[in-house]
C-alpha cells in the first residue's frame, strides 16, 4: 500500500501558498452546491439512506492533519486506504500551531486541503463564512445518529446545518491523587460529590509541610481557562458566559458572578489552590503538589508517559448547585472544503464515513488522544489498560452532561477579549464583580458585531 504525500504544499513548518493543482483547479466556482453529489460519472446512486456512495473512480483527496499523528492515529489512514484503494490519499503535516495559523491564509487562497479538522467553534465560523461543507444532506443519507452520541452533531447550528463531524471528544473530569488520600486518611472523590464537597475536602489536603506558613500541598490545582477553569465553576453556579441563544453575554448575572467569586476564592480566600504563577512554575499534580484537579481526557496521555508510576483515578465532575452535572467537553471537527471539487467532497465524506466507523472509532479509543462519538466504541473506553482505571468518569460524564463551551461563530473573538480580565480577577487584581462588568461589556459589543 502507497500513501501519497503532498510535496508541493508541505506543512510540516507550516502551510505555503504554492498550489500543487493546476490553474484551473484553483480557480474553481466559489458556489458549489451543497447537495450531496450522486452524479453517474462519480458515484454510486445514493437515494436511500445508507448506501455506498463512495467515489467509483480514482480521486485524489488532500487531508489536512494538524498535530500529525500524534492526533490522529496513522491506523485509521492506513484503514482507509486499504479499504479504499482507488481513493489516492495526500496527507498534509504540520505541528498544530503552524496548521492554525496557515490554514487562514490557505482558505484566502482558495487552496487549502478538502478536509482538515479544527475546533468546533472555529468550524462554526467557517461554516458562517461559507468556507465549510454543510453535511446535513450527507448525514441524512448514510448515517443512523442513534448509533452516535449527542456530540456527534456538536457543529450543528440553529438552522439546521452541521458543518463539522467530530474528531474525537476530550471532555473533563475530576482527577486525584490515590496516594495523598491515603497517606491523609481521607476517603476518596465519589460521583455523588458537589463543589462544596470539593472544597471541604481540599482544605484538609493541603499542607504547609515545612513550616514557612506556605502550603507546600495542595488540596486542588485551578485552572485558569475555559475548559477546566472559570466556565465549570460559573456553570456550577447556575450562571453562564452566554445566554442559550448564544447571543446574549451572562457575565454580569448574579449566578455568573457567584461562580466566578467561588472559583477565584479557591486561590485568593480560601488558598486551596496555587497560583496561576506558581501552577506555571511545573506539573504540580503530575509531581504530587496537587491533590486534585479538573483534567482533560487527552491529558493522561502526557501524564501517564511523564509519571507511570503517579497512583490516581478519576470520578465525574462534581455536581452544581442545582443538583444539575456540567461536563465540559472540547470537540474538534472534521471539515469538508465547501469550494473542493464535487468528487474530493463525496471522497471526503467516505473518509468521514470511515472514520464513524467500528474499526476507526477503535482506533481512536486506543490512541488515548480523545473519546470517539460512536456509542459502541465509546462503551469499549471502560475496557482501555491505560490509567484513569474509572474511564466512565468522563464517558458516562458526557453521556450525562456533556456539553461544548457556550460556542459560537465569535467564541475565539470574545474569549480573547475576556481572558486578560478573567486573568486579573484570578490573580486577585479585581473582584469579580467589577471584572465581570467590563467582560460583559466587551463580550456584548463582539457578539452584536458578528450578529
Amino acid at each position: 500500500m502507497k500513501r501519497m504525500k503532498a510535496v508541493c504544499i508541505p506543512l510540516v513548518m507550516g502551510l505555503l501558498m504554492t498550489a500543487c493543482g493546476s490553474k484551473q483547479d484553483a480557480a474553481q466556482d466559489n458556489t458549489q452546491n451543497t447537495t450531496p453529489t450522486t452524479t453517474q460519472d462519480v458515484t454510486a446512486p445514493a437515494a436511500e439512506p445508507g448506501n455506498d456512495a463512495s467515489p467509483s473512480k480514482e480521486v485524489t483527496l488532500k487531508i489536512g492533519l494538524p498535530g500529525s499523528y500524534d492526533i490522529t492515529s496513522e491506523k485509521i489512514i492506513d484503514g482507509f486506504q486499504a479499504k479504499y484503494p482507488n481513493i489516492k490519499l495526500e496527507i498534509d503535516e504540520a505541528p498544530w500551531g503552524d496548521f492554525t495559523k496557515k490554514i487562514v491564509t490557505r482558505i484566502a487562497g482558495n487552496n487549502p486541503p478538502d478536509l482538515w479538522f479544527q475546533e468546533n467553534a472555529v468550524i462554526l465560523g467557517y461554516g458562517q463564512r461559507g468556507v465549510a461543507e454543510n453535511l446535513e444532506p450527507y448525514i441524512s443519507r448514510d448515517l443512523k445518529t442513534d448509533d452516535y452520541v449527542s456530540a456527534l452533531l456538536s457543529a450543528k447550528t440553529p438552522d439546521g446545518k452541521v458543518y463539522g463531524i467530530p474528531h474525537g471528544i476530550n471532555p473533563v473530569a475530576l482527577a486525584y491523587n490515590k496516594t495523598l488520600f491515603q497517606a491523609n486518611n481521607i476517603p476518596v472523590p465519589t460521583d455523588d460529590w458537589t463543589y462544596p464537597d470539593l472544597i471541604e475536602t481540599a482544605k484538609k489536603l493541603t499542607k504547609d509541610t515545612d513550616g514557612d506558613g506556605k502550603p507546600d500541598i495542595y488540596g486542588f490545582q485551578t485552572g485558569n481557562n475555559i475548559t477546566s477553569g472559570w466556565l465549570p465553576w460559573m456553570k456550577s453556579a447556575g450562571g453562564s458566559a452566554l445566554d442559550p441563544t448564544l447571543t446574549k453575554a451572562m457575565f454580569t448575572d448574579a449566578k455568573s458572578i457567584q461562580g466566578l467569586t467561588n472559583w477565584a476564592d479557591t486561590i485568593n480566600k480560601l488558598k486551596i489552590s496555587p497560583t496561576r504563577e506558581l501552577a506555571k512554575t511545573g506539573k504540580l499534580f503530575e509531581n504530587g503538589k496537587s491533590a486534585m484537579v479538573f483534567l482533560q481526557y487527552s491529558s493522561q496521555v502526557s501524564l501517564n508517559k511523564s509519571s507511570p508510576d503517579l497512583d490516581w483515578d478519576t470520578v465525574k465532575m462534581p455536581i452544581g448547585e442545582n443538583g444539575k452535572r456540567f461536563v465540559p467537553m472540547v470537540v474538534n471537527d472534521w471539515i469538508v472544503y465547501s469550494k473542493a471539487k464535487p468528487e474530493a467532497k463525496e471522497a471526503a465524506w467516505t473518509f468521514l464515513k470511515y472514520y464513524l466507523s467500528d474499526e476507526a472509532q477503535g482506533f481512536l479509543s486506543e490512541s488515548g488522544a480523545s473519546l470517539p462519538v460512536k456509542k459502541t466504541a465509546m462503551d469499549a473506553v471502560a475496557n482501555l489498560t491505560f490509567k484513569p482505571a474509572n474511564k466512565l468518569a468522563y464517558t458516562k460524564g458526557v453521556e450525562e452532561a456533556g456539553a461544548t463551551l457556550d460556542e459560537n461563530p465569535s467564541w475565539n473573538e470574545w474569549r480573547a477579549a475576556a481572558n486578560p480580565i478573567l486573568d486579573d480577577i484570578m490573580d486577585g487584581k479585581r473582584t469579580p464583580a467589577d471584572g465581570a462588568k467590563e467582560i460583559q461589556s466587551k463580550v456584548q459589543t463582539i457578539l452584536d458585531e458578528n450578529q
